[in-house]
């Protein structure tokens, strides 16, 4: 190969690995793409009552009927608030079919710095899930709808389709977390 050819190889492999440094170092989103609402943070609620075993931490929501039992590596957690929308199957634009809240416990360890995994809860009536189901509105990019954690008289508590798509600290964790089916409901 003469030495054009090469400067030109070594140029081309310059620009491929700083696009693909801009990609993974670029800012984090949803698996949507979208940031819905900025977040709020409030204080936990935390039930005083705790499992015989007292291994756990609990997050309690009486607005919505769910309690969520956490590692004991979790004391301290946040909770963010936010809204999820859902689009128009119809293809208007810019129309918004629905939407409702999102609940996402937030590790202490996390830091912008260094983001750990959230435990997003979304939050249904049950119509909306219904309607989701029946294929009147969809939410995000993904080929799937969210999965559902637990029910009661009013509300479907779901975990977003993708939640874990950008793959942070903590990812594990949470997925060994959500295996043990840490959500209840109750009615509220």
């Amino acid at each position: 190969m003469n030495t054009r050819g090469t400067i030109i190889t070594i140029i081309v492999l310059v620009i491929v690995i700083a696009i693909g440094w801009v990609i993974w170092a670029g800012p984090r989103t949803n698996d949507r793409n979208q940031i819905l609402v900025p977040p709020t943070y409030v204080p936990p609620q935390q039930s005083s009552t705790t499992t015989p075993v007292s291994t756990t931490v609990q997050y309690k929501n009486t607005q919505y009927g769910f309690i969520v039992d956490l590692p004991q590596s979790w004391t301290g957690y946040t909770v963010v608030n936010s809204t999820w929308k859902g689009d128009p199957i119809n293809g208007q634009a810019n129309a918004i079919a629905t939407s409702g809240p999102m609940i996402s416990l937030r590790n202490p360890a996390w830091t912008s710095a260094n983001p750990y995994q959230d435990i997003p809860i979304m939050i249904f009536t049950l119509d909306q899930w219904q309607r989701m189901q029946d294929e009147q509105f969809h939410i995000g990019a993904a080929p799937i709808n969210p999965s559902e954690l637990g029910r009661n008289s009013r509300y479907v508590c779901a975990l977003p389709a993708r939640y874990n798509f950008a793959y942070p600290a903590g990812v594990e964790e949470v997925q060994k977390i959500l295996d043990g089916k840490p959500l209840k409901t109750f009615n509220p």
